[in-house]
């Protein structure tokens, strides 16, 4: 019993003493609105980048035996994502979020709309992998539908075929969202007052840094706890739906 009165005596010396546990409420809502604003981000980058290669790769035979202006801007497109994709997924997340707080937005005096930027550009690229294969997995079937109702290419894909892939990769769309909710921990290096940076900042004015991460690590442990149970919960409604 002495022992857990002690530890409620650290936390409320470390935590509670000069309201020092408004950090952490402060870093969590910043690493919320960090995660919600690069996950829309990277939905648009992603949706727009997965409908541009799956276009080439599924009509590159047509257009290039057809010839014409559109063959050369769809592989002109393509190229640009490939090279975006490279790019976004062969560099520390950390890196490029630096690149665009020193370097890109070098007057910036808000980290917290450049880190929405960096992590967004990042999560893009593999939202963009996660949605290119879920267009992939709908049938072609789907697309000659689409066709004989009157449909060009991109209202097909607008119409039938993305709010088809959408149910196919949600859970995996969430799951990108946890795994995002834990890489914004780095958003300290620009600055950003997130959950991990107010750890850091408490351990630094009190010298006792148990407490503080300690109380970081199970808040993210929380989280992700109950979004992968959110998460299960879903595709199990999911799985229900198809049957």
């Amino acid at each position: 019993m002495n022992f857990f009165t002690e530890l409620w005596q650290d936390f409320h010396h470390v935590m509670i003493e000069n309201d020092r546990y408004k950090f952490m409420i402060d870093g969590l809502r910043n690493t919320f609105i960090i995660t919600f604003g690069a996950l829309a981000i990277g939905v648009v980058i992603g949706i727009i980048v997965a409908a541009i290669r799956t276009s080439f790769d599924k009509n590159k035979e047509t257009l290039r035996l057809r010839g014409g202006f559109g063959y050369y801007v769809l592989l002109f497109l393509n190229g640009i994502c490939k090279f975006y994709l490279t790019i976004a997924r062969g560099t520390p997340v950390v890196v490029q979020l630096m690149i665009s707080y020193f370097i890109i937005f070098a007057v910036a005096n808000d980290g917290v709309p450049v880190a929405i930027f960096a992590f967004g550009i990042n999560s893009g690229a593999y939202v963009a992998e996660i949605f290119r294969a879920g267009i992939m997995s709908v049938d072609n079937g789907q697309f000659e539908a689409g066709r004989s109702l009157g449909f060009n290419y991109f209202q097909t894909m607008w119409y039938i075929v993305i709010p088809q892939m959408f149910k196919a990769v949600l859970p995996t769309l969430c799951n990108e969202f946890i795994a995002l909710l834990k890489e914004t921990s780095v958003a300290g290096y620009v600055g950003v007052i997130d959950l991990t940076k107010a750890g850091n900042t408490i351990a630094g004015r009190t010298f006792s840094y148990f407490i503080p991460l300690i109380t970081v690590a199970v808040i993210y442990l929380v989280l992700v706890m109950v979004l992968t149970w959110l998460v299960g919960r879903l595709e199990r409604r999911l799985r229900k739906s198809d049957h």
